[in-house]
């Protein structure tokens, strides 16, 4: 599970994010802090792996906490989520190091984007011992987040297949995943490909009696 801290000084909005974060398999909300005094205090207490934090906070600004927080030996990554649309907060950010910058108002589909992207950049971390070229830039790839979706491509039926495939009991063909959400088995095909591409889902060849093989597809393991 990935320990995630929300700092937010609106305690419905905080709320909101907190529900969000619920949602996606694979993170856990530790904690909620609404200041900057607090959010440091509560970094230092629960050492969260990641912190969704906004900019504009009671007692200063966002970023001077993650500046603050360079040197700390558990330092946690912080994904911004602010309203603050000027490109220096977002400069500042991205010098800071920050995985990701969303600027508020966003949708649910867009919050899960960067998180599931952060999770499988943790994921490929922890397996890599040493990382070739093609490999680090994969590793920059997903830092940087999703890419925009194709033409044709929707993110709620992204999505949707994502959860199918993190509830199977088994890998499934894409035959499967088009009957249970009503596509054709062409759509789902390609919307399979992409999340192959992407690294959040296994393809295997299965060889029946025919000799001629199946994909089956799972969601990758963590």
């Amino acid at each position: 599970m990935i320990d995630t801290l929300i700092v937010e000084d609106d305690y419905h909005v905080s709320s909101i994010h907190a529900a969000y974060i619920k949602r996606v398999p694979g993170f856990h909300v530790v904690g909620q802090a609404a200041t900057m005094s607090t959010a440091a205090a509560e970094i230092r207490r629960l050492h969260p792996a990641l912190v969704l934090l906004d900019l504009y906070l009671p007692d200063g600004h966002g970023l001077d906490l993650v500046r603050e927080s360079e040197q700390a030996p558990d330092r946690p990554d912080f994904l911004v989520i602010s309203a603050a649309r000027d490109m220096a907060s977002v400069r500042r950010a991205m010098q800071l190091g920050t995985v990701h910058y969303l600027v508020k108002p966003f949708t649910f589909a867009q919050l899960e984007e960067r998180l599931i992207a952060y999770q499988s950049l943790q994921r490929r971390i922890a397996r890599l011992d040493e990382a070739e070229q093609h490999e680090v830039d994969a590793l920059y790839g997903l830092l940087r987040g999703p890419a925009p979706l194709a033409k044709g491509v929707s993110g709620p039926t992204m999505s949707l297949i994502r959860e199918l495939l993190r509830d199977a009991a088994s890998d499934v063909s894409a035959a499967t995943i088009a009957e249970r959400i009503g596509v054709s088995r062409s759509t789902a095909q390609r919307y399979l490909a992409t999340l192959v591409r992407q690294g959040d889902v296994e393809l295997r060849l299965h060889y029946g009696s025919t000799g001629r093989p199946e994909h089956r597809y799972s969601a990758r393991a963590g």
